[in-house]
């Protein structure tokens, strides 16, 4: 597995060596010593799926309470996946790496505690695993508008296309939101 540092000090881009032939492909997704030789954790709490159509957006997503590291994919379909820095005391505050993961690529986005996090689909479908090292709060859930323009994300859709949630479309500025120390 190929393992590389992105702009944001502790953001990492993993990209599994993916076997193909005429019957199909195969890549390790997950291998604990690997993961634990980058510095990445070893205890997961929980995994989540999603599927989710074209254009949609979700994110700018934290917990301020119990945060959660995320190892993020994409299984099937392709979509923007983007990163953003909240700890207000970091020297990237406020900067975000975007990738594009799928289902081809076989990348994966892993984003630490403090990060917000965001995904565009790209393809007509797209499903979206991740791992997570804390369970999910409601109560310490957050979201930054996916549009917010001092955070100059150069989403690939016009404001009008992108279908978002109802918390998503009322997501707070970053200069306005409850963000990590």
């Amino acid at each position: 597995m190929k393992i590389e540092e992105t702009t944001l000090p502790g953001v990492l881009v993993l990209t599994p060596k993916i076997y193909k032939d005429d019957r199909g492909a195969f890549a390790e997704t997950f291998n604990l010593r690997r993961m634990a030789e980058a510095g990445l954790p070893t205890a997961w709490v929980q995994d989540n799926f999603s599927t989710s159509r074209k254009n949609v957006l979700r994110g700018i997503h934290y917990q301020i309470e119990q945060p959660q590291g995320k190892l993020v994919r994409v299984t099937h379909g392709a979509v923007l996946d983007v990163a953003v820095d909240l700890r207000r005391s970091s020297a990237t505050f406020g900067k975000h790496v975007a990738t594009e993961l799928s289902g081809d690529n076989g990348r994966m986005l892993w984003i630490p505690e403090g990060f917000g996090h965001a995904f565009l689909v790209l393809s007509d479908v797209a499903g979206f695993a991740y791992k997570v090292t804390d369970y999910y709060s409601p109560a310490g859930e957050r979201t930054i508008l996916w549009n917010d323009p001092e955070l100059g994300i150069e989403w690939p859709i016009a404001a009008a296309d992108a279908i978002v949630s109802k918390k998503d479309a009322t997501g707070k500025l970053l200069r306005d939101a409850e963000v990590f120390a």
